[in-house]
């Protein structure tokens, strides 16, 4: 079975990544979160890093679980109850875990937001969508029906998106950033598109979508993030030599 040292995989990462490079929210603790015993024999990704998705990655006897929502948000602490249960997984069965959030959104070519772009067809993408430092989306000059392109957006991902019809019936500039970018409605139509496609967004959005007259398709949250982390699994384990698997955990939402 082929063995490679986490450290090796890890620092990989960090650079393709450029995880100390990308801004993001002050608890995202983008890079390895987790150690194990230094080597690794396969690759598990996940959307969420949960205790549901540690135990899938143990019962796949992957030893690396790559995340794009991390374990480390807030303060994970005391080490009681769940939290207790949950370090004690990691460490008796050797899982090191390596998240990678607005970095991986943000990347050309393992992205969430260019492979969404590319499952929908859209083509000549330029870059969309300035926060935290840099941009994090693509949009892209086009012509399809709202109708056409929520059909693209279901097949992309395996769910009926929500669909707010605040502009015209054709959309002619579209801008994508996936995940929980609806609150940033008023930025997206600000940097002049004309529909919006990301994974979910407050119920006020609907009344501001109309206000600006802009059309919203909420793909899902979790349904609009599995790309990256299947990419980047996938590109390391072609890389590395070492197999890997994708752990499906939908939340819904």
């Amino acid at each position: 079975m082929p063995k490679v040292k986490l450290a090796t995989i890890a620092s990989h990462c960090d650079e393709i990544l450029r995880t100390g490079e990308i801004g993001d929210y002050d608890g995202a603790m983008n890079g390895l979160q987790v150690e194990n015993s230094g080597t690794v024999t396969k690759i598990a990704a996940a959307v969420d890093a949960s205790l549901s998705t540690i135990k899938l990655a143990i019962e796949a006897r992957a030893d690396l679980l790559i995340v794009h929502h991390g374990l480390f948000w807030n303060k994970r602490q005391p080490w009681t109850g769940k939290n207790y249960k949950l370090l004690r997984l990691l460490v008796e069965n050797n899982l090191a875990v390596y998240s990678s959030h607005l970095s991986l959104d943000a990347h050309p070519k393992l992205g969430n937001n260019v492979l969404l772009c590319q499952a929908l067809g859209l083509t000549r993408l330029k870059p969309f969508f300035y926060e935290h430092g840099q941009m994090l989306g693509f949009k892209s000059l086009t012509k399809i029906s709202c109708t056409e392109l929520a059909k693209r957006l279901e097949r992309a991902t395996g769910v009926k998106p929500k669909v707010i019809p605040g502009g015209d019936k054709i959309c002619r500039q579209i801008g994508v950033v996936t995940g929980g970018a609806g609150a940033e409605l008023k930025l997206a139509a600000k940097e002049g598109v004309d529909t919006f496609i990301t994974g979910e967004g407050p119920h006020w959005t609907f009344a501001l979508a109309e206000e600006l007259g802009i059309n919203v398709f909420y793909g899902g949250h979790y349904a609009t993030e599995t790309f990256g982390v299947k990419a980047l699994a996938g590109y390391l384990s072609k890389k590395f030599k070492v197999p890997w698997e994708f752990l499906d955990y939908p939340s819904g939402l």
